[in-house]
């Protein structure tokens, strides 16, 4: 656990919680660490949910089943990445399947005990961060919505890219789907999406190669949006 600590500092569920207060609050939470195989399921849709996790190494997926087999990309997360925060508090089952994308290990306690405070400013800390964790959670999720509700296959892809560049803070990043998943998370035809990024490289927009992208024209991009 003490290898870890540097990384749990840097999430938003710890922020500003120091060493010496992390460890034995992380006692307190009951936290274990486990590790799961590549396409384990850490959480399975229509059961109950009530654990966060933090990603401590490798990666891990979050999808919504849909009829036909079919997998909604929600989100991809490597270390550092905190899950179970939005889901863990809630009453229903879950509507997403996670799973580990790649083999990883992830820290574990359970929900409830986040809800303990005893006085002390690491717990207070740990609350707000929570709180704020949710909020920023939910205001991705209504820029999904916003996503899927544009009227072309263009706005969507301009939309997403720009947003994987202001994340990233490069206009030369990977995204974390496939080309299958995007189209998914897009909520269009593959094919569709295959030729629309190809018109938009011919006409000098961007550059791209499997989940690589360069934005060469982010002002025109933008103005697709609009």
């Amino acid at each position: 656990m003490e290898n870890y600590l540097p990384l749990l500092q840097s999430t938003s569920l710890f922020a500003g919680i120091s060493a010496g207060e992390l460890r034995p609050l992380l006692s307190e939470l009951g936290a274990c660490i486990r590790s799961y195989g590549r396409g384990e399921a850490l959480v399975q849709a229509g059961a109950p949910s009530h654990r966060v996790g933090v990603v401590l190494t490798g990666s891990i997926e979050a999808y919504r089943p849909a009829p036909g087999g079919a997998r909604i990309p929600i989100t991809h997360m490597g270390p550092g990445g905190v899950f179970g925060d939005v889901l863990g508090g809630s009453s229903l089952d879950s509507p997403v399947t996670v799973v580990a994308s790649a083999p990883c290990e992830v820290l574990l306690f359970p929900y409830e005990k986040l809800l303990q405070p005893d006085g002390s400013a690491a717990r207070q800390r740990l609350l707000q961060n929570l709180v704020r964790t949710i909020s920023d959670k939910y205001f991705l999720l209504s820029r999904r919505v916003d996503l899927l509700v544009m009227k072309t296959l263009r706005a969507k892809v301009c939309a997403y890219l720009l947003s994987e560049a202001e994340q990233q803070g490069s206009m030369t990043f990977t995204i974390p789907f496939s080309r299958i998943q995007l189209a998914d998370y897009l909520n269009c035809d593959r094919s569709a999406l295959s030729r629309e990024l190809s018109l938009m490289q011919r006409d000098g927009l961007l550059d791209t190669y499997r989940s690589s992208f360069k934005l060469l024209e982010p002002e025109a991009l933008r103005q697709m949006i609009l």
